[in-house]
């Protein structure tokens, strides 16, 4: 009997599905790797911002300065300086003359001499009449009168020695000495002229520090504050490179609509001169509103957000959409910063937390 034989495809076939029935199902299927999703970002832009500076003109002067004037009137009959010279502390620099300071003076050292000799011997009669009342020779009434006497001759010399005090400084006052040592800037009064009491005779300036006072608008007061340095130009020459100053003082804001508002700022050692004009720049700082691309903010749920990549990972931001400037929209949020990067194309695949690919 003649052997069946099968046909060469249907043995394939066969074998073919018997090596299939026998894989494992983990064999055949595995899961998906994750993959990023390619999107497409730019730039948060506004923040602080600064406008072009502003120049307000001030005179350099000195910072340590004083107007001179003496404490009581007559005239002026010595002066020891001169313009533009150097002085030192305590250094005698004009004397007016009063008639009526030396006689003053006189007149109370001779009281307080009269004075002083009654209170002595007021004092030896009160001791002499104590031991005579230990004998019994004169009565307490009379003791106590002699200390009444003694005690009262003791405060009117107190008085006279006060009184001696006082004329005795009003002479001192009829020379002006210097409060420190510096320079003679201003001579206001001339040789034999009549000075009145508080009268400015001369101004007087150390050489040690320079400054100089701007006065601005009150809604520049909040763009300066204490420390902060502004540069300083020259006005009599243009051409060299400002200095920088130190804001040292910043007047408070009044309720005059219009007034000016002085800032003080202090100059370096040796580099402008007393009474040279200047100019101080300041420059106002604003705050610029956040915008972001009209495409990339997302609306859901009664709310909007934008998606910002770091680090290569896309998380979820709220904003508060105000208003579209051209292909960009004004947005507030307080997570968001200049900078930052936004998705605006690749969104629809895109949930937060993924891991993104820029493109």
């Amino acid at each position: 009997m003649t052997p069946l034989r099968l046909p060469a495809a249907f043995v394939s076939l066969a074998l073919l599905s018997f090596l299939l029935v026998g894989c494992k199902a983990s064999d055949v299927s595995s899961e998906p790797a994750h993959q990023t999703v390619s999107v497409r970002v730019s730039e948060v832009t506004g923040g602080e911002s600064r406008d072009m500076p502003l120049r307000f003109s001030g005179i350099v002067r000195a910072t340590q300065r004083a107007t001179l004037t003496f404490q009581i009137s007559g005239t002026l009959k010595e002066r020891t300086v001169e313009l533009g010279q150097r002085v030192q502390a305590g250094e005698a620099l004009a004397r007016v003359y009063n008639p009526a300071l030396e006689p003053a003076r006189d007149s109370a050292r001779a009281r307080l001499e009269e004075l002083t000799t009654q209170y002595q011997q007021a004092k030896r009669e009160w001791e002499r009449s104590s031991q005579l009342h230990e004998r019994g020779v004169i009565s307490e009434q009379t003791l106590e009168q002699l200390a009444a006497r003694r005690d009262s001759l003791s405060a009117s010399v107190a008085t006279a020695r006060a009184s001696l005090a006082e004329a005795s400084q009003m002479l001192d006052e009829s020379t002006l000495r210097a409060p420190f040592s510096g320079r003679v800037e201003a001579l206001l009064v001339e040789q034999d002229e009549f000075v009145a009491a508080g009268q400015p005779v001369m101004r007087l300036s150390s050489p040690e520090g320079r400054e100089v006072e701007v006065r601005v608008p009150a809604y520049l007061l909040d763009h300066v504050q204490l420390e902060q340095t502004l540069p300083v130009w020259s006005v009599q020459d243009r051409s060299q490179p400002p200095q920088i100053g130190s804001v040292v003082e910043i007047a408070q804001a009044g309720a005059v609509r219009g007034e000016l508002h002085p800032v003080l700022v202090s100059l370096p050692v040796n580099t402008l001169e007393p009474g040279e004009p200047v100019e101080v720049g300041i420059t106002p700082t604003r705050e610029a509103a956040l915008t972001v691309p009209l495409l990339s903010v997302v609306r859901h749920a009664g709310s909007t957000s934008v998606f910002r990549v770091r680090d290569q990972v896309a998380h979820r931001v709220p904003v508060a959409v105000n208003r579209v400037v051209g292909e960009r929209v004004v947005v507030e949020s307080g997570a968001l910063s200049p900078g930052d990067q936004v998705v605006y194309a690749g969104m629809t695949r895109l949930a937060d937390g993924d891991a993104v690919e820029v493109r």
